[in-house]
């Protein structure tokens, strides 16, 4: 009763329950994935404030953006590490033995993921409010980000869940992440790309972080939007698709 096309949702809801509660029982992760967001937004907002040009913004307004995207990425890592850890500790061998649907286990972890990454981001942007943060943008603005932000942690979590999945190791897939923390440094998350020269530019125009940042910082501080609201959503939806794909894939490939 609970099935559509090979995915049972209440499967899905108990593997996403149990993702959550293994979360809540590793604090020292979820402190983690609070602590460094808060310290970035800190470091950046005033030891490094103003190393950019960025015209009349307030570069606290300016880097917000890039620091969610970033605390996206350090906070993924333990999502990773926990689908690593469930495919090398037998505990998929158990549910492989019960009548469980194979795609709540990653629908599990990945809802898990982006509970995770919701709370860094709320942690960066209260933080970034302490710090001078002054946005402009309506209420509408603020859902279009909200909706924005919940494809992009999708999209991140799914990708986490495969690290997690080709990982040998939980320590290895954490590594696996790592870019997705390095790639916000090189977009236009702390300094507009057309101050960037030769490749550099041209790689941090193309990548997906570049839209979406750029469509969150047009949303929240009134700015002209663009077309970087259709290349993220694009984006976003592109990375959710082929990750789920290829997660699901790996997933059935590691059962047989």
């Amino acid at each position: 009763m609970h099935k559509l096309k090979g995915i049972s949702f209440l499967d899905s809801w108990i593997m996403f329950k149990r993702c959550l509660l293994i979360s809540l029982r590793n604090p020292e992760a979820l402190l983690m994935a609070t602590i460094t967001p808060f310290f970035l937004m800190l470091l950046f907002g005033t030891v490094f404030g103003n190393i950019a040009d960025v015209g009349s913004l307030n570069y606290i307004d300016f880097i917000v953006p890039g620091i969610i995207m970033q605390s996206l990425g350090q906070a993924s890592q333990h999502s990773a590490m926990n689908v690593a850890t469930d495919m090398t500790k037998g505990i998929i061998d158990r549910f492989r033995s019960m009548s469980i649907s194979k795609s709540a286990v990653l629908i599990g972890h990945t809802g898990a993921g982006v509970v995770r990454n919701t709370i860094s981001s709320t942690v960066i942007i209260i933080t970034a409010f302490v710090l001078g943060f002054r946005p402009h943008g309506g209420f509408v603005d603020w859902l279009i980000v909200v909706a924005l932000l919940t494809l992009v942690n999708i999209a991140i979590s799914l990708i986490a869940v495969l690290c997690g999945l080709i990982s040998k190791t939980p320590e290895g897939s954490s590594g696996l992440m790592f870019p997705l923390f390095i790639l916000p440094f090189i977009s236009s998350g702390f300094a507009p790309t057309d101050t960037m020269s030769g490749g550099i530019r041209w790689f941090a125009e193309i990548q997906p972080m570049t839209p979406i940042i750029d469509s969150i910082r047009a949303l929240t501080l009134g700015l002209p939007l663009g077309n970087s609201l259709w290349i993220a959503l694009a984006w976003c939806i592109a990375i959710i698709i082929i990750a789920f794909t290829a997660a699901a894939q790996v997933y059935k490939r590691r059962l047989s």
